[in-house]
């Protein structure tokens, strides 16, 4: 077995690039905020899809279970019929909010100049 050098994301084992694909979708970027906005306080799955407009069930179902099983959120099951599901962010899940917020800052600046340029492109 082929270990990757840590941190060497050009190397095509390194599991760097499984974690960026993981933590890099447009999803996990507004889920994130969403539950550091809310911190420490935990969110329920219908309050989750409420405050993500354009969300699945299944996709917030599916992103949610990935950052739980990154152990970045955490999931609480209230025992109650039918059972109340919660999700906070973990300490971890916590320090992903700055970088990812630097990232959603600079899309949301510089989406006007890229539109501009497609327009540029696509014009005669």
């Amino acid at each position: 077995m082929v270990t990757a050098r840590r941190g060497d994301l050009f190397d095509p084992a390194c599991p760097t690039r499984r974690l960026l694909d993981r933590v890099g979708g447009k999803w996990v970027a507004m889920i994130v905020k969403v539950l550091a906005e809310a911190a420490p306080q935990e969110l329920g799955f219908a309050e989750l899809r409420r405050r993500v407009p354009g969300i699945s069930h299944k996709m917030l179902s599916q992103t949610l279970q990935s950052l739980t099983a990154d152990g970045l959120a955490a999931r609480r099951v209230e025992d109650c019929v039918p059972p109340r599901v919660f999700y906070r962010l973990t300490p971890l899940g916590l320090s992903l909010d700055a970088p990812l917020a630097a990232l959603r800052d600079w899309a949301e600046r510089h989406m006007p100049d890229i539109d501009d340029f497609a327009r540029e492109r696509a014009a005669p």
